[in-house]
């Protein structure tokens, strides 16, 4: 018997003994009265549909005050729901902060705190330890029927797959990005094929279904949105609830959009920065239509819609921070503090915003929260289940601290966030502090003014450090030689306030 009839067998199971206890019945069990109990149970838990953008700036949707690009669609969620103003990923660039959101952990602690490289595969041949859980196992374990469209970034081998790390369907690329037109990608992976290369960049390679090679004709924005689609109108017809991680790849590089797209924004002089809105409006366009689809499923009451961005935008790309300072891969707040919402008809409340800070590792137990799985006491997460809190408008971790750190050649930048404070060490510049509540844009230091405070968060941070593994992998390669001859894991100079 495969694992959904043993699930469906239990829940017929189930439904039987409520209505044969419930004293309401004397006559034998009717099917659709099973039926009707499995529905009712399916909608004790939400559907999670998670959507992740890469590399969009912090300034570049509606809801977050965008004055040139437009997105309809999220801002109609936004509005909805609570927009979060202070929400931050786990690392300012793309594979460690997947691999963070995923696992619900730091990935400087299993080795992964940088990207997996290109063509990983032949480059690697590994991806995310097998000893990390991904959030889609845990609700998988659950009794969820689980999804990946798009990006993954996490691993290109066998046991590493999307299919092996929990989820039932995977639409999508296994590398860290891809182009966008398979009219221009296609004809340069054939010729490559054709000329014996068995080592061919990652973003000219095919898509997959589950493993197998698809011959995509649309531009991947909308068929990945296209995709999202069919995997709801899928899992609506299962007697379980469903969770969908929705990666899109835009508006990540190459620019490149799609000309009615970037019509709509004639008034944009600077053509890539007009790309990259077209970019953008295809990502919102998509979720417009993807809420459609769970409206018409019968759906859209019962799901918990997230909307976040893996980093910050990256300014050589034509992304907009504002009012944040620097941008992806900075510990600055540009680099890591993203755009995110909640939208869940009747259980977030409408048109709110929610200050306190909270980090992507707090989905991990927060979605366990939600799906009713109770996670052992050592279960080694750096997040916590924020839901509580959230709901009564309080902080989640007052006094409590979040961490990001980013290797660089021969130096490390560190980022520091607790209650109004910010503390961040960046392109070898000194230790500088932050009332980041009053001083979003990190303009004015006061670690003269509040030494102690300052020299409290950078201890906490050397102390976090202290739980680092070594780097399975380093992206460039020649990284590697500077974390050796510098001793970089030792972070000699990393915690020193001058």
């Amino acid at each position: 018997m495969t694992k959904l009839n043993i699930n469906k067998a239990l829940l017929l199971f189930a439904g039987i003994i409520f209505l044969a206890c419930s004293g309401k019945k004397k006559e034998p069990v009717k099917l659709g009265e099973v039926n009707s109990v499995a529905a009712e149970i399916k909608k004790e838990r939400p559907n999670i549909v998670f959507v992740l953008c890469d590399d969009l700036g912090y300034g570049d949707v509606g809801f977050n005050g965008s004055k040139d690009i437009i997105t309809p669609e999220l801002d109609k969620l936004a509005k909805g729901g609570t927009i979060f103003t202070s929400a931050y990923v786990i690392h300012p660039f793309c594979g460690p902060s997947r691999a963070g959101l995923l696992t619900g952990r730091y990935p400087h602690v299993f080795g992964s705190q940088f990207n997996l490289p290109r063509n990983s595969a032949v480059t690697v041949g590994e991806g995310i330890p097998l000893s990390e859980k991904f959030m889609g196992k845990m609700l998988q374990e659950s009794g969820y029927y689980t999804g990946a469209i798009g990006k993954w970034h996490l691993g290109a081998v066998p046991g590493y797959h999307p299919n092996d790390r929990g989820f039932d369907d995977f639409y999508g690329f296994l590398g860290g990005g891809h182009n966008y037109f398979p009219s221009e990608y296609r004809p340069k992976y054939e010729k490559q094929l054709a000329s014996g290369n068995k080592n061919i960049f990652d973003y000219l390679t095919p898509l997959e279904h589950n493993g197998k090679e698809v011959k995509e004709t649309e531009y991947i924005t909308d068929a990945l949105s296209r995709e999202a689609i069919r995997f709801v109108n899928d899992a609506s017809k299962k007697d379980k609830p469903f969770f969908l991680y929705l990666a899109y790849n835009a508006p990540h590089s190459p620019l490149q959009a799609k000309e009615e797209d970037m019509k709509v924004f004639e008034n944009i002089e600077d053509k890539r920065r007009r790309t990259y809105a077209g970019m953008v409006y295809a990502v919102d366009r998509g979720v417009g239509k993807l809420v459609d689809a769970l409206k018409k499923s019968g759906e859209y009451d019962n799901t918990l819609i997230v909307f976040l961005s893996d980093n910050g935008g990256s300014l050589r790309q034509a992304a907009n921070n504002d009012p944040l300072k620097g941008e992806k891969g900075d510990t600055y707040e540009g680099g890591y503090r993203v755009p995110m919402f909640f939208h869940w008809p009747k259980n977030v409340a409408e048109g709110k915003r929610y200050d306190y800070p909270v980090s992507a590792l707090d989905f991990f137990p927060t979605f366990a929260g939600l799906a009713g799985k109770k996670l052992p006491k050592d279960n080694n997460l750096h997040g916590k289940d924020i839901w509580k809190a959230f709901k009564k408008d309080k902080s989640p971790r007052k006094g409590e601290m979040i961490f990001a750190m980013r290797h660089r050649s021969g130096f490390s930048d560190v980022g520091v966030r607790q209650d109004e404070w910010k503390a961040t060490k960046a392109y070898k510049n000194g230790w500088k502090l932050y009332n980041i509540d009053e001083d979003i844009s990190e303009e004015n230091d006061l670690s003269a003014k509040h030494p102690e405070q300052l020299k409290k968060m950078v201890s906490a941070a050397e102390l976090w450090s202290k739980t680092h593994t070594e780097p399975r992998w380093f992206d460039p390669e020649n990284l590697s030689k500077a974390w050796k001859e510098k001793e970089m894991a030792k972070f000699k100079e990393t915690f020193i306030i001058k």
